[in-house]
């Protein structure tokens, strides 16, 4: 999934008609301070990441002054929010407000069908209100074929206990939220506060929200400002990750190129993905092994898709030898496999008879990609050796290679 960063989120939610809190952005501590004189009073500097729990991580703060903003907006840049480092803040009116709600528009897992959560008990984590009130939670699962009608959007805030007089300004604002959801091919829109003010106008503070990165074809205006691949919050993706993602999306509907940067590790490995390709990483690692990487492929890819991924994986720094493997199940045409392998291969200017490289590669025109590897000079087996045999012979061939006796560094 793609996550959208939060200053095209709420532009995104205000050209939907969604009032929005005014706000900035700002790659430098003076730049932060114009910003601020531009909204006047108090304001809020955020990280700019595509990370969520910010507040709990430090990366929010609060200011009135021009130089308390210069402050804040000098801590935070630079600073590494759960790994993502910061290089723009947002910088927005500060707004008090009388209910704090929560509001979020999802797609079910199990159900496979959009939910609508809503909670007078925004601004906090919505999983803490769930474990300790779990009554204050109201959940309502849509139709698609119906979407959320005006009486399903005054039932769920009659059910969360909103009060009466501000029910049909609160339905209108979730109703073309959930436009914006279904119009965006969105997986997630979240508000966490949706502000009622005193006055008792409705402000969007903030907003959380992820798009599926499959269907941004539909979608030009998102390419620019989403950020695939980063549903893996954990943290941003590296330059090979993105190229990969690029390899993969350049034909998403033939086969699939997944790839997992690992810290240091010399051996590329390229499998065929599901428990197999885990048990071949447990069995490297247990014989001594590093490998620099997780990456998968399978579903029959194209010649391309197989030589974008191994040509990536073995442009990390520090890869010494080059580990396929994969079961017949991983449904891929090994001459395809292998023509894609070998040049990337050859492109590199690769030696295989001094860079070590053992594919273990049974499936649909075996005979004939067995024949490209081997003439490539490629050490390469079917079924005649198993999974884990094949991991045994690659740490062989590292240690032959590079007369390493124990392990391999």
């Amino acid at each position: 999934m793609a996550r959208i960063l939060e200053n095209y989120s709420l532009n995104l939610l205000q050209d939907a008609g969604i009032p929005v809190v005014k706000f900035g952005v700002a790659s430098t501590p003076d730049e932060a301070a114009a910003c601020a004189a531009s909204l006047s009073g108090e304001v809020v500097v955020k990280a700019l990441v595509p990370a969520g729990k910010r507040g709990k991580a430090g990366a929010v703060k609060f200011a009135s002054q021009p130089e308390e903003v210069k402050q804040a907006a000098a801590a935070l840049l630079g600073m590494l929010v759960r790994g993502y480092p910061v290089r723009k803040v947002l910088v927005a009116e500060r707004i008090h407000a009388a209910t704090e709600m929560y509001v979020s528009i999802s797609i079910d897992q199990k159900t496979a069908c959009p939910v609508v959560v809503f909670s007078l008990s925004g601004g906090v984590d919505i999983e803490e209100v769930a474990a300790r009130t779990p009554e204050k939670i109201v959940t309502r699962f849509l139709n698609p074929l119906e979407g959320l009608t005006a009486h399903q959007s005054i039932e769920v805030l009659e059910e969360g206990g909103l009060d009466d007089t501000y029910l049909r300004k609160v339905a209108e604002v979730l109703r073309k939220l959930y436009s914006v959801f279904v119009s965006l091919d969105a997986t997630l829109v979240e508000i966490n506060p949706l502000f009622l003010t005193p006055r008792g106008e409705i402000v969007v503070p903030a907003c959380v929200m992820k798009v599926d990165d499959s269907a941004l074809f539909r979608h030009q205006e998102l390419v620019p400002i989403a950020q695939e691949g980063s549903e893996r919050a954990w943290r941003p993706l590296t330059e090979i990750e993105r190229k990969v993602q690029m390899v993969h999306d350049a034909d998403p509907y033939r086969g699939t190129a997944r790839y997992t940067e690992l810290e240091g590790g010399d051996i590329g490995f390229m499998c065929g993905g599901g428990g197999g390709s885990l048990v071949l990483f447990d069995e490297l690692l247990s014989l001594g092994g590093k490998p620099a990487n997780y990456a998968e492929f399978g579903g029959n890819p194209t010649e391309e898709k197989v030589y974008g991924l191994a040509v990536n994986i073995l442009s990390k720094p520090g890869v010494r030898g080059l580990f396929v493997s994969h079961n017949i199940t991983n449904n891929t045409q090994v001459d395809v496999e292998a023509r894609g392998i070998t040049r990337a291969i050859k492109d590199l200017g690769l030696d295989p008879g001094k860079f070590p490289v053992v594919v273990r590669a049974p499936g649909v025109n075996e005979a004939e990609g067995h024949r490209i590897f081997r003439e490539a000079g490629i050490e390469c087996y079917g079924d005649d050796i198993t999974m884990t045999g094949s991991a045994k012979r690659m740490i062989e061939k590292m240690r032959q290679r590079y007369q390493l006796q124990e392990g391999i560094k």
